[in-house]
């Protein structure tokens, strides 16, 4: 264990947020999510991070990681049309990632597009999120020079 990383991080999780350059896009689905069908085929990496929620896996990350400048950072999965979202689970993650500060705006994107971006990311993290519509895709921006 290292001090102050999150004990939720897995070993995996932390070299896959280290591996990534700026730019790299990370999925945390829910677990529902098609992770593995994504993933096959030279895919994205898949890392299952089982009974751990998405606001939780944020919170972790978040301090280890920073967000892109240049393109929207936070794309969520729009609700399929006669569906609904739960406001609430977009208002947990934007208060995981930022606290009480001002949180960047949330890009929703269709259903099939985001699973088209996934295919595409550097890697999915299924979590245990039951939360409908409760994935997120971080875009990894510049760390900045200490």
């Amino acid at each position: 264990m290292l001090k102050t990383i999150s004990p939720l991080l897995s070993p995996q999780l932390l070299k896959t947020l280290a591996e990534m350059g700026h730019g790299d896009e990370i999925i945390f689905s829910d677990a529902h999510f098609p992770a593995h069908a994504i993933g096959k085929n030279g895919g994205p990496l898949v890392i299952h991070a089982d009974g751990l929620s998405v606001s939780a896996l944020l919170a972790a990350t978040i301090p280890l990681f920073e967000l892109d400048s240049y393109a929207p950072p936070l794309v969520m999965m729009a609700a399929v049309a006669g569906d609904t979202l739960d406001a609430s689970v977009e208002k947990r993650y934007l208060h995981a990632l930022f606290g009480s500060q001002e949180a960047l705006p949330v890009e929703r994107i269709d259903r099939f597009a985001f699973y088209q971006r996934a295919q595409q990311a550097y890697a999915i993290v299924i979590t245990g999120e039951t939360a409908k519509y409760g994935n997120i895709l971080l875009k990894k921006g510049v760390t900045p020079v200490f």
